[in-house]
């Protein structure tokens, strides 16, 4: 990160220049977990028939594809800062036939555009520990659901165990910037995706802190892959 730019700034930055190469890296770096957890996430959410969701910070649209499948009618929005991130995010549903099903939404995941009980669901998947305040994300995310509606969010976290952990962390901070520049030319911007879980609280806190917020009946918990990611559903107060 440069020393004049902010953390939104530099977030940004990293992924305007990471888009095309994005779900790539993505399914490379994680040994294809992402789909598992994804997967994982959407059986435990069980949109049903006609829902609306958006998905902030959708990125390439991955989640959103899956919430519009799943809801059939209902109407779904993706909502991202990065306008090459919608755009590849917008060639996808076209493939898929979803482009009217999805509308796709530049814009900011600390002031969403949507009126108080708009959703039924809203998710954000691998960019929570990427906001300038998680906290106000999170709430302003519950501010858009209907009451009993689920904030959801799929995130890297830190393993539990141990000897695990080394491992872990030796991949995720030494070989998993150097295979970003070694497949997308990319070292700084995939060196800076370790460094942003490190200040970025465990599955345990996180459930916490949700708890804390004063928006959820309820939250529940899923660490993943002994505990590389999480899920947390936080079911929004009626």
């Amino acid at each position: 990160m440069h020393r004049e730019e902010t953390k939104t700034q530099f977030v940004h930055r990293v992924f305007e220049d990471i888009a095309k190469n994005y779900d790539r890296m993505n399914t490379l770096l994680s040994f294809r977990r992402h789909k598992s957890w994804r997967k994982f996430a959407m059986k435990e959410m069980d949109v049903q028939p006609g829902d609306s969701a958006i998905d902030v910070c959708c990125g390439t649209c991955d989640w959103a594809i899956s919430l519009a499948v799943s809801s059939g009618s209902g109407k779904v929005v993706g909502l991202d800062f990065s306008r090459n991130m919608l755009r590849v995010g917008e060639e996808k549903l076209r493939k898929r036939g979803l482009d009217k099903q999805v509308e796709l939404v530049h814009g900011d995941a600390m002031e969403l555009p949507f009126p108080d009980n708009h959703f039924d669901h809203a998710t954000i998947g691998f960019a929570l520990r990427n906001v300038p305040d998680y906290r106000h994300v999170l709430r302003e995310m519950a501010r858009v659901v209907k009451p009993g509606g689920q904030v959801v969010s799929l995130e890297l976290s830190k393993p539990t165990w141990p000897p695990f952990r080394s491992v872990y962390y030796l991949y995720f901070q030494r070989v998993l910037p150097f295979l970003g520049k070694l497949f997308a030319n990319r070292y700084e911007q995939y060196k800076w995706l370790p460094e942003s879980l490190l200040d970025f609280p465990d599955y345990k806190e996180l459930a916490r802190i949700m708890e804390e917020q004063g928006c959820f009946d309820r939250v529940q918990v899923h660490p993943l892959t002994g505990g590389i990611a999480a899920l947390h559903i936080g079911t929004v107060k009626s």
